[in-house]
């Protein structure tokens, strides 16, 4: 595998990161995650402009846009790679043992692997920690992980592939790496960014696939009571696309259901859009 760091193609084995880099020490640092299909990256300018957004709200100097988008092209022409996860990482560099900040400048990687699929459809379970809607970083793509790491572990220990939390209210919120959609008495419904949920950029396509198709989706609050009795419900995010669910915790739901069916359709005429 070839990575990009801090500028340059180097072999995976021969790429080195400081032991000091703050990425490393206590997470600080953003990261944008992408697809390419056919060798060319989907909603790239998205992904940066929240990437600038991520770093704005951390305090770090972002990349531009054409830094951003040359540096994966040229990972993904190094590596000959079509369909790919591509990662890009931005810490704040080199920093001492604490929360303060050096004054080195930001490492960046940027890494790639083969694109892999998703099942037709996940099973999900709500997860007993909450997250804080009005912290810091809420809304953030930061690299500051663990809470996301620990409620994806027990939800797979309980047999479900994507984990959901509600906010601090009992809101519901989003997933570990995904939003999330349900139908509630015939409305399609996703949590506002207010419930402290990433602005996911597949979120915001749904949002403007759904606008174009005619199809009503309600940005609103709701109690993550709910998903013990909605109807349908689909995660989004850049790999997964539109996902059906067809379990939350425990109980079965008709995977895809007609709503969702009618997103998924609305979703990729816009993707093609963007191709």
């Amino acid at each position: 595998m070839i990575v990009w760091l801090n500028g340059s193609l180097v072999p995976l084995e021969e790429a080195r990161i400081s032991p000091l880099d703050h990425g490393f020490l206590v997470g600080d640092g953003v990261f944008e995650t992408l697809v390419a299909r056919g060798g060319r990256l989907f909603a790239a300018q998205e992904h940066w402009e929240r990437l600038v957004h991520s770093c704005e709200v951390m305090g770090l100097t972002p990349t531009t846009e054409e830094e951003f988008i040359g540096a994966m092209d040229a990972v993904l022409k190094a590596n000959d790679l079509l369909d790919a996860r591509v990662r890009y990482t931005l810490s704040s560099g080199d920093g001492p043992l604490g929360s303060d900040r050096g004054d080195v400048g930001n490492t960046v990687l940027v890494t790639a692997v083969p694109l892999k699929g998703w099942g037709p459809t996940e099973k999900v379970c709500l997860v007993p920690w909450p997250r804080l809607e009005t912290g810091a970083l809420a809304g953030v793509k930061s690299t500051s992980y663990g809470e996301n790491v620990l409620a994806l572990a027990h939800s797979k220990a309980r047999g479900c592939g994507e984990a959901i939390l509600a906010n601090t209210k009992g809101e519901l919120c989003e997933g570990t790496g995904s939003n999330i959609f349900i139908v509630v008495d015939g409305r399609l419904i996703t949590p506002p960014l207010s419930s402290g949920c990433l602005a996911g950029v597949t979120r915001r396509l749904v949002l403007s696939a759904c606008l174009r198709a005619g199809l009503s989706c309600h940005e609103e609050t709701v109690s993550a009571e709910a998903l013990a009795t909605c109807e349908e419900a689909f995660l989004s995010s850049t790999t997964r696309d539109v996902h059906p669910i067809s379990e939350i915790d425990g109980r079965a739901l008709n995977a895809p259901g007609p709503i969702t069916a009618q997103v998924q359709a609305a979703f990729e005429r816009l993707a093609a859009t963007m191709r």
